[in-house]
Formats: C-alpha cells, structure tokens, sequence
C-alpha cells in the first residue's frame, strides 16, 4: 500500500509540468501578438519571454526532482 502511495505522489509531483507547458505556451502567444502589434520591439519582446520561459521551467524540473526522490528514496 505504501508503494503505491509513493507513486500517486510522484505523479502528482509530474503533474507540474503540465502547468509549465500551459504558461509557456501563453507566454509565446502573447509575444507573438505584442510582436504583431509592434514589429520594432521584438528583440525586447524576445529577451523577456525567454527569460520568463525559462524561469518558469524551474518549477517542471522541480516537479521532476521531486517526484525522483519519492520514488528512489522511499522504497
């Protein structure tokens, strides 16, 4: 029983990748639309959402990391 607990936990800890992909593809459709709406900022517009791209993955591979531990730990 206790395995499988682990497991649901791990999954739950993935799960937050999901999240991820979902903002980030909000981030990228709106650059898109900023870029459309003002072609001359696009490298400004650039920078900051692959900066907040990748801040953003931190939280996916913390979700990875986690859900390694309760899996390899607590067996």
């Amino acid at each position: 029983m206790e395995r499988g607990l682990i497991a649901i936990a791990a999954a739950i800890a993935v799960f937050a990748g999901f999240g991820t992909a979902f903002g980030e593809g909000m981030a990228a459709a709106k650059a898109v639309e900023a870029v459309g709406r003002n072609p001359e900022a696009e490298n400004k517009i650039r920078l900051m959402m692959i900066v907040g791209c990748g801040i953003s993955e931190t939280v996916a591979i913390y979700g990875l990391l986690v859900s390694f531990i309760l899996m390899f730990l607590f067996k």
